[in-house]
């Protein structure tokens, strides 16, 4: 597993520290987009979601609220991203939804985010059928196949 990592200016600091934190047991890929005042979360949240194969890997998305990049995020096909803001909406992400990306607020300190994203990836996806149901109506709405049931 790969995890992909981008933001917008707002969240150069906290990208910066997670890098660090993560590559000691993860390959991290970076946006190549540079970061500048004047930037737009939408452009990361395409960039990373495009390049990850949304299978096998994780993104971990940055903007000021967490968000605009989880809506921008969203519309990549094959994307589940939850804005999360703690250790249980990581989990439930990951267990109830089967989010391949999350999205934090640049808000969080280093520490919070750190715990937040370890919780995301050291967390797998619930087998419960109610939740695969559920995923799968996604999945399906996606790909133009949803039948309202």
């Amino acid at each position: 597993m790969k995890i992909y990592i981008a933001c917008d200016h707002r969240g150069v600091e906290i990208k910066k520290f997670l890098k660090e934190k993560l590559q000691k047991e993860y390959e991290i890929i970076e946006s190549n987009l540079p970061n500048n005042a004047n930037d737009d979360y939408p452009d990361f949240a395409f960039d990373i979601c495009n390049l990850m194969n949304k299978n096998e890997d994780k993104a971990i998305l940055i903007c000021g609220t967490g968000i605009g990049i989880s809506i921008a995020a969203n519309k990549v096909k094959g994307i589940r991203c939850g804005r999360v803001l703690n250790v249980v909406d990581a989990k439930l992400a990951r267990e109830h939804n089967d989010c391949n990306a999350i999205a934090l607020s640049a808000s969080l300190t280093n520490d919070q985010a750190l715990e937040i994203v370890k919780a995301f990836l050291q967390t797998n996806t619930s087998n419960l059928e109610k939740h695969q149901r559920r995923v799968k109506k996604i999945i399906s709405y996606e790909e133009g196949t949803y039948n309202g049931s």
